[in-house]
Protein backbone atom coordinates (compact mmCIF):
# COMPACT_ATOMS: atom_id res chain seq x y z
CA UNK A 1 0.00 0.00 0.00
CA UNK A 2 2.47 2.34 1.02
CA UNK A 3 4.44 1.45 -2.55
CA UNK A 4 1.34 2.82 -4.33
CA UNK A 5 0.97 5.42 -2.87
CA UNK A 6 4.32 6.74 -3.60
CA UNK A 7 4.27 5.39 -7.63
CA UNK A 8 0.93 7.75 -7.16
CA UNK A 9 2.79 10.59 -5.66
CA UNK A 10 5.67 10.50 -8.04
CA UNK A 11 3.71 10.27 -10.74
CA UNK A 12 1.37 12.90 -9.28
CA UNK A 13 4.32 15.16 -9.23
CA UNK A 14 5.88 14.38 -12.23
CA UNK A 15 2.35 15.35 -13.99
CA UNK A 16 1.88 18.77 -11.63
CA UNK A 17 5.76 19.51 -12.84
CA UNK A 18 4.51 18.87 -16.36
CA UNK A 19 1.56 21.22 -16.45
CA UNK A 20 3.23 23.57 -14.70
CA UNK A 21 6.25 23.64 -17.21
CA UNK A 22 3.72 23.74 -20.04
CA UNK A 23 1.73 26.88 -18.15
CA UNK A 24 5.20 28.62 -18.07
CA UNK A 25 5.87 27.70 -21.58
CA UNK A 26 2.26 29.51 -22.57
CA UNK A 27 2.93 32.04 -20.73
CA UNK A 28 6.23 32.99 -22.27
CA UNK A 29 5.29 32.63 -26.00
CA UNK A 30 2.20 34.44 -25.12
CA UNK A 31 4.42 37.69 -23.78
CA UNK A 32 6.80 36.94 -26.72
CA UNK A 33 3.93 37.45 -28.69
CA UNK A 34 2.90 40.66 -27.04
CA UNK A 35 6.31 41.96 -27.19
CA UNK A 36 6.02 41.65 -30.93
CA UNK A 37 3.30 42.91 -31.99
CA UNK A 38 4.40 46.03 -29.50
CA UNK A 39 6.99 46.46 -31.47
CA UNK A 40 5.25 45.80 -34.73
CA UNK A 41 2.71 48.98 -33.21
CA UNK A 42 5.77 50.95 -32.48
CA UNK A 43 7.21 50.71 -36.18
CA UNK A 44 3.76 51.49 -37.65
CA UNK A 45 3.10 53.96 -35.42
CA UNK A 46 6.50 55.99 -36.61
CA UNK A 47 6.27 54.66 -40.32
CA UNK A 48 3.22 57.12 -40.11
CA UNK A 49 4.20 60.18 -38.40
CA UNK A 50 7.16 60.20 -40.24
CA UNK A 51 5.52 60.17 -43.59
CA UNK A 52 2.49 62.47 -42.24
CA UNK A 53 5.09 65.34 -40.63
CA UNK A 54 7.11 65.17 -43.85
CA UNK A 55 4.08 65.32 -46.37
CA UNK A 56 2.43 67.92 -44.11
CA UNK A 57 5.53 70.42 -44.30
CA UNK A 58 5.64 69.22 -47.99
CA UNK A 59 2.50 70.59 -48.25
CA UNK A 60 2.85 73.85 -46.28
CA UNK A 61 6.26 74.55 -48.66
CA UNK A 62 3.97 74.04 -51.36
CA UNK A 63 1.41 76.75 -50.25
CA UNK A 64 4.60 78.86 -49.81
CA UNK A 65 5.48 78.74 -53.35
CA UNK A 66 2.40 78.94 -54.74
CA UNK A 67 1.45 82.14 -52.53
CA UNK A 68 4.88 83.63 -54.46
CA UNK A 69 3.65 82.35 -57.64
CA UNK A 70 0.37 84.28 -57.11
CA UNK A 71 2.00 87.59 -55.50
CA UNK A 72 4.16 87.63 -58.75
CA UNK A 73 1.47 86.95 -61.10
CA UNK A 74 3.43 83.95 -62.37
CA UNK A 75 0.99 80.97 -61.59
CA UNK A 76 2.35 78.33 -63.89
CA UNK A 77 0.72 74.85 -64.64
CA UNK A 78 3.57 72.87 -63.54
CA UNK A 79 2.71 75.51 -59.53
CA UNK A 80 -1.29 73.89 -59.60
CA UNK A 81 0.12 70.46 -60.12
CA UNK A 82 2.50 70.55 -57.41
CA UNK A 83 0.39 71.85 -54.99
CA UNK A 84 -2.47 69.95 -56.19
CA UNK A 85 0.08 66.90 -55.29
CA UNK A 86 1.00 67.81 -52.37
CA UNK A 87 -2.65 68.21 -51.22
CA UNK A 88 -3.64 64.60 -52.60
CA UNK A 89 -0.24 63.33 -50.89
CA UNK A 90 -1.24 64.94 -47.42
CA UNK A 91 -5.02 64.02 -47.74
CA UNK A 92 -3.68 60.01 -48.05
CA UNK A 93 -1.23 60.26 -45.22
CA UNK A 94 -3.75 61.85 -43.09
CA UNK A 95 -6.92 59.09 -43.92
CA UNK A 96 -3.74 56.58 -42.82
CA UNK A 97 -2.85 58.21 -39.58
CA UNK A 98 -6.77 58.32 -38.90
CA UNK A 99 -6.40 54.53 -38.75
CA UNK A 100 -3.46 54.10 -36.95
CA UNK A 101 -2.48 57.46 -34.43
CA UNK A 102 -3.81 57.62 -30.85
CA UNK A 103 -6.43 60.21 -30.22
CA UNK A 104 -3.87 62.54 -28.88
CA UNK A 105 -1.35 62.70 -32.12
CA UNK A 106 -4.53 62.59 -34.12
CA UNK A 107 -5.98 65.85 -32.24
CA UNK A 108 -2.89 67.65 -33.60
CA UNK A 109 -3.00 66.40 -36.87
CA UNK A 110 -6.36 67.08 -37.65
CA UNK A 111 -5.64 70.78 -36.76
CA UNK A 112 -2.57 70.30 -39.09
CA UNK A 113 -4.82 69.04 -41.56
CA UNK A 114 -7.62 71.22 -41.16
CA UNK A 115 -5.34 74.72 -41.16
CA UNK A 116 -3.73 73.34 -44.24
CA UNK A 117 -6.97 72.44 -45.92
CA UNK A 118 -8.22 76.32 -45.26
CA UNK A 119 -5.20 77.75 -46.34
CA UNK A 120 -5.36 75.66 -49.85
CA UNK A 121 -9.10 77.16 -49.97
CA UNK A 122 -7.44 80.69 -49.53
CA UNK A 123 -4.64 80.38 -52.31
CA UNK A 124 -7.16 79.01 -55.27
CA UNK A 125 -9.43 81.83 -54.40
CA UNK A 126 -6.75 83.79 -54.81
CA UNK A 127 -5.59 82.16 -57.68
CA UNK A 128 -8.83 82.44 -59.21
CA UNK A 129 -9.59 86.31 -58.11
CA UNK A 130 -12.52 85.84 -56.09
CA UNK A 131 -11.45 85.89 -52.62
CA UNK A 132 -13.83 85.69 -49.87
CA UNK A 133 -13.70 89.53 -48.16
CA UNK A 134 -10.81 90.22 -46.07
CA UNK A 135 -8.54 87.39 -47.94
CA UNK A 136 -5.46 88.67 -49.16
CA UNK A 137 -2.30 87.54 -50.22
CA UNK A 138 -0.64 88.18 -47.33
CA UNK A 139 -3.37 87.07 -44.93
CA UNK A 140 -3.48 84.02 -46.63
CA UNK A 141 0.64 83.93 -46.07
CA UNK A 142 0.06 84.62 -42.06
CA UNK A 143 -2.08 81.73 -42.04
CA UNK A 144 -0.20 79.45 -44.28
CA UNK A 145 3.52 81.18 -41.97
CA UNK A 146 0.95 79.89 -38.65
CA UNK A 147 1.11 76.43 -39.90
CA UNK A 148 5.09 76.22 -38.62
CA UNK A 149 3.97 76.57 -35.14
CA UNK A 150 1.03 73.59 -35.79
CA UNK A 151 3.23 71.28 -37.15
CA UNK A 152 6.00 71.70 -34.51
CA UNK A 153 3.02 70.90 -32.06
CA UNK A 154 1.94 67.57 -34.23
CA UNK A 155 5.39 66.77 -34.01
CA UNK A 156 6.31 67.33 -30.58
CA UNK A 157 2.92 65.33 -29.64
CA UNK A 158 3.87 62.61 -32.30
CA UNK A 159 7.30 62.21 -30.70
CA UNK A 160 6.04 61.84 -27.15
CA UNK A 161 3.96 59.18 -28.54
CA UNK A 162 7.01 57.33 -29.84
CA UNK A 163 8.27 57.29 -26.54
CA UNK A 164 11.47 59.93 -28.47
CA UNK A 165 10.91 62.93 -25.90
CA UNK A 166 10.14 62.80 -22.72
CA UNK A 167 6.36 63.14 -21.71
CA UNK A 168 5.65 67.38 -20.09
Amino acid sequence: MIAVAGVAGTLGGSLLTQRAAEQAKRREIELVRDQEETRENLLLRRTCYVELNRDARQFTTALNHHLHAIREGNVEEADREALDEAKRTHRDRYSAAQMIAPDEVLARASVVNQALNKVYGQVKRLERGEPEPGETAATAAQAQAEIWDLLRAMRATMRRDLGVSPVE
